[in-house]
């Protein structure tokens, strides 16, 4: 599992606390504090928050106050609220609810779109059924479509709906279009990193501490919420036995539920910030 960079910390940040009703700016003296008690150092976050600002997603804004901040910009909240169905619901899948297929062809002139299209459907979850023909659980069809249509490349892709009818068994060609091996190694990671934390909270009586909660929630959710997009959730009859995706998923469900309101506490002792 890849380490806690100070860009997806922030991105985690604004996914989890950001998001106010009137989208209002967190001030950078703020992001500094609550990235500094996860261990990131202002100038990495300062030079993060560019970076993110460069991509579109962080947009200069001033707060209630007069302080220099950052909101969301309508992109990443798009953004944001799409992962919100992989990274909280989690859903059950059915392999009765199919697949969508994405197919795509781009002119040689334009190959670096080429190059974007593979990377931000591996980033999606989608499989590779075959050169130039991508494959995920159905229920990615609007995360996929907004994507797409972000970064310009809907008028490459044909999407469809379908199922699968042949001729190989269905489970065999799912270990074929995934490397199931390494997603399992992902669940396991998580597992090893954040099983001992939440065993370390459930032996604590009473209400989490702030702090603490806000220290140990910030990490497991940004570990957790790349799983999602690696694991796109394959109905379980498709997977090994003894798949780790399930305790995983129950994991972060429990720390979520014990952590994430009382690190709230811990990001609303702002003086000029979210409210």
């Amino acid at each position: 599992m890849a380490e806690h960079t100070p860009r997806s910390l922030i991105v985690t940040l604004y996914g989890a606390y950001g998001r106010t009703p009137g989208n209002a700016p967190l001030p950078v003296a703020e992001l500094i504090r609550l990235l500094n008690a996860v261990g990131v150092d202002a100038p990495s976050v300062r030079s993060s928050v560019s970076r993110l600002k460069r991509r579109g997603l962080l947009v200069p804004a001033r707060t209630a106050g007069g302080s220099a901040g950052y909101s969301l910009s309508s992109d990443a909240r798009q953004l944001l609220d799409d992962g919100d169905r992989r990274i909280y619901a989690h859903p059950q899948p059915r392999l009765r609810d199919g697949w969508v297929l994405a197919v795509f062809s781009v002119p040689e002139a334009e190959r670096h779109k080429r190059h974007l299209l593979r990377s931000r459907l591996t980033r999606l979850g989608f499989g590779t059924a075959a050169p130039g023909v991508w494959i995920a659980p159905a229920a990615l069809y609007d995360e996929t479509r907004h994507t797409l249509e972000r970064l310009e490349l809907a008028p490459y892709v044909d999407l469809f709906r379908g199922e699968h009818l042949g001729f190989a068994a269905t489970r065999e060609s799912v270990a074929r279009w995934w490397d199931l091996d390494a997603m399992a190694g992902l669940h396991l990671e998580f597992l090893k990193q954040h099983e001992p934390v939440l065993r370390a909270w459930e032996s604590r009586p009473g209400t989490p501490d702030p702090a603490a909660a806000y220290r140990d929630y910030l990490p497991a959710l940004d570990s957790w919420r790349q799983l999602p997009y690696a694991d796109p959730g394959l109905p379980e009859e498709l997977l090994p036995k003894e798949w780790p995706g399930g305790r995983s998923a129950e994991v972060f469900g429990l720390l979520h539920a014990r952590l994430r309101d009382a690190g709230a506490e811990f990001v609303r002792g702002v003086p000029d910030g979210l409210p």
